[in-house]
């Protein structure tokens, strides 16, 4: 029982940083440092990115009917127009799935480390400041998601790709990609929300697949756990997408900057205590 209420924080965690540019991971790192869930290493390394899942259902949710080209109520330009942006994610993805698969288990298994992470939370940080300084009075040339070129989407996508050296972000990486290719504050982050569908989803396949050709089984506490995660992921993410997208609509990122730089010196502070 004890391991599902740690679920259920963990979940709060991810659902809480998976679509801010803060690093899920990195935060998922830390509070497993205070909030041990007793289960083996094996188990716990899938657990980190499988839960993500539920998070992901979050924006499937929210954005249902802007993301199905199926839908009734859409003339067929707007199905037209639902289907080209479903290439333009695809095309996105692909550096993801050219760079990142072959890469995935060896950056777990020799940056996934507290150094690692601190350094990437404190580097974007700084990115963000000096990007949003940069952009500070100059008017964005891509206002709307039509306004994204199949190039543009793929050069996101390669910004995308470089989150998998850990603490980076996925969302941080692909939005601060879109901002500097001339992306608004809020089409960049849109646009971050759909390119999690493929990647995490294709991950969550990634990792339960290897969970389970190594011999490993889901015991009944392990289906609780992972289920628990993921549901309080979904409910807490549904909170954080629709604050993320009121926020940018007057904010800038500059905060986030200036919080990843603080998290990311207190990570080496414990680290060199």
């Amino acid at each position: 029982m004890l391991d599902i209420i740690k679920a259920a924080i963990i979940g709060i965690v991810e659902g809480l940083t998976e679509f801010l540019p803060i690093s899920s991971t990195g935060h998922i790192d830390l509070v497993d440092q205070i909030v041990k869930i007793n289960q083996s290493p094996a188990f716990m390394a899938m657990f980190e990115y499988v839960i993500q899942f539920g998070a992901i259902l979050a924006v499937v949710l929210l954005y249902f009917n802007k993301l199905n080209p199926w839908a009734p109520s859409k003339s067929k330009p707007e199905r037209a127009a639902t289907w080209t942006l479903w290439f333009k994610v695809i095309v996105a993805v692909l550096p993801s799935v050219i760079i990142g698969l072959p890469l995935n288990d060896f950056m777990d298994a020799h940056l996934h480390k507290p150094i690692v992470v601190a350094s990437m939370l404190i580097l974007y940080g700084i990115l963000f400041i000096i990007i949003e300084n940069y952009f500070k009075d100059r008017s964005p040339k891509i206002t709307t998601l039509a306004d994204i070129s199949f190039q543009t989407a793929l050069f996101i996508g390669l910004f995308q790709a470089l989150s998998i050296v850990p603490g980076t972000s996925r969302s941080g990486a692909t939005i601060l990609g879109a901002i500097i290719l001339g992306a608004s504050r809020y089409v960049a982050t849109e646009f971050s929300f759909f390119l999690a569908i493929p990647t995490m989803v294709g991950v969550s396949i990634l990792k339960i697949g290897s969970y389970l050709m190594k011999g490993n089984v889901f015991t009944g506490l392990q289906w609780g756990i992972l289920l628990t995660g993921m549901l309080v992921s979904f409910l807490v993410a549904i909170v954080a997408i629709k604050w993320l997208l009121k926020f940018v609509q007057t904010h800038d990122f500059k905060p986030f900057g200036w919080y990843r730089i603080a998290l990311g010196l207190v990570v080496l502070l414990v680290l060199f205590i």
